[in-house]
């Protein structure tokens, strides 16, 4: 009998017979790997989020909320013996990459998003370029406040999404930090553009939201809207001394020399391919590939073009750039439009094909259909989404499976999700993907604690907690 807590779907409060028949489909699936789903006591939501990363060096600095932790990478590589040559084809801000790269592994990894590329680079930098004089401006700017020396101003860039996420003050402070950094050389430039967008929305009126940008009373932007209190908002100056002391401390550590990571550690070469997996992954090399750890976007509605707007704003994306970015992403958010996946690789016609027989998955898009023509949906791109998602998410499983060597792991940080009161188990519909493209599953690691879904859902459909786990799968 399954464990309770990883449990299978219950009724909604309002259910219908299409409801019924997805929860019975789901039940099936969840007694096909009732064997695999494990509960793993030793996991917990902050080690599987940015939270366990607050106290860690380095990986500290910027606050990238969608990652996972480095102590949860080092968990798994300790757990599944991990080594070789390991790929992020999601990557982030680094977080996989960097921890394989400092426990010897060669690291490869795939970043769509320009501040994911950002940090990586500038980490990078840090690792290995950043000398001692380097350092020491660093520590000037910091103990001199030399951008108050200066009157010359370099215009902030931003976006119609935003305009007005700064007070005059703070506004006015950036341009002057932007012209002062310019003379300096380029690697001290990166540190300290690095440092600001490390505190872009904590100096902003905004705060991010999944969905949004969620903006502060005090902004010019809530008129007419309820009212949000983000609480105390830092000076720009209060903030940007905050972080370069920060910075400063964790390379001054007695455990560091030279570099980031501790010396005795043979530290391995690290690369990053800037652009989509979609794009990218069939140019890699078949069989070349020790272990894939990654956390895809979750099929959430998480809109990053615009929850990460103040930064990209600054590293130069403009509108158009935007929505060139919004529509390359993996399919997660409303806004998404459909791909030809046979148009980026004709060799994945067998991972459209898995998908179309996938029996679960093809009964809750047809139930979101017709949810949608029935006018009960509050987006209407959800339908749209969600099969995005699962359709090129198939893909990328292929592409795993073809560059992975056989018996090597992927690892994979995932939640379920919830549409008009359906429970999407994203854990099931993606491991039986997976068995027909290449992979045997070895465990799907639940968290002790579910997620609970949203209030709306939970006020029209009743509770059902949602599972996050980790994946393991097996390259056959």
């Amino acid at each position: 009998m399954l464990n309770a807590a990883i449990g299978t779907q219950t009724l909604p409060l309002s259910s219908s017979p299409d409801l019924e028949n997805i929860a019975r489909l789901d039940r099936i699936l969840t007694q096909q790997y009732a064997d695999k789903l494990v509960i793993q006591n030793s996991l917990s939501r902050s080690l599987v989020s940015f939270q366990a990363n607050k106290t860690k060096a380095v990986h500290r600095w910027y606050k990238y909320k969608e990652a996972f932790s480095a102590p949860l990478i080092e968990y798994l590589f300790q757990k599944y013996q991990i080594s070789g040559s390991i790929l992020d084809p999601f990557a982030g801000s680094g977080t996989a990459l960097f921890v394989a790269s400092e426990l010897g592994n060669r690291a490869e990894g795939i970043e769509l998003l320009p501040i994911g590329q950002q940090i990586i680079h500038t980490k990078k930098l840090l690792e290995s370029d950043f000398t001692a004089v380097d350092i020491a401006c660093v520590q000037n700017w910091l103990a001199n406040r030399i951008w108050n020396q200066s009157a010359a101003k370099v215009a902030l860039p931003e976006l119609r999404i935003t305009s007005g996420a700064y007070s005059d003050a703070t506004h006015e402070a950036i341009e002057k930090y932007l012209a002062t950094l310019q003379h300096e050389n380029e690697r001290v430039q990166m540190v300290l553009r690095f440092a600001l967008l490390c505190i872009l929305e904590a100096i902003s009126f905004t705060r991010k939201d999944g969905q949004y940008l969620r903006w502060d009373y005090r902004s010019a932007r809530t008129q007419g809207k309820k009212p949000f209190d983000k609480g105390f908002i830092p000076s720009f100056e209060q903030a940007i001394c905050a972080k370069l002391e920060e910075i400063i401390f964790d390379l001054n550590q007695s455990d560091y020399q030279d570099g980031l990571f501790p010396l005795e550690n043979a530290q391995g070469k690290l690369h990053l391919h800037e652009g989509s997996c979609l794009e990218l992954l069939p140019k890699l090399a078949d069989e070349s590939v020790d272990c894939v750890i990654t956390s895809p976007p979750y099929c959430n509605r998480y809109d990053y073009t615009r929850t990460y707007a103040l930064e990209l704003a600054l590293l130069g994306v403009d509108e158009k750039g935007l929505v060139r970015l919004r529509q390359e992403m993996l399919s997660c958010t409303v806004e998404n439009r459909a791909k030809d996946l046979l148009a980026f690789n004709a060799d994945w016609a067998a991972a459209i094909t898995a998908a179309d027989k996938q029996e679960l998955l093809q009964t809750i898009l047809r139930y979101l259909d017709s949810q949608k023509e029935s006018g009960a949906l509050n987006n209407n791109g959800i339908p749209r989404m969600v099969r995005g998602y699962f359709y090129e998410m198939a893909c990328v499983i292929a592409e795993c499976a073809r560059v992975m060597k056989s018996g090597a792991p992927l690892l994979m940080v995932n939640d379920n999700v919830r549409y008009a009161g359906a429970s999407i188990s994203v854990d099931l519909i993606l491991s039986s993907l997976a068995e027909q493209l290449g992979f045997a599953i070895e465990n799907i690691l639940v968290l002790p604690n579910g997620k609970g879904n949203s209030s709306q859902q939970m006020g029209e459909h009743g509770r059902d907690p949602l599972r996050k786990c980790v994946y393991v799968w097996r390259k056959l």
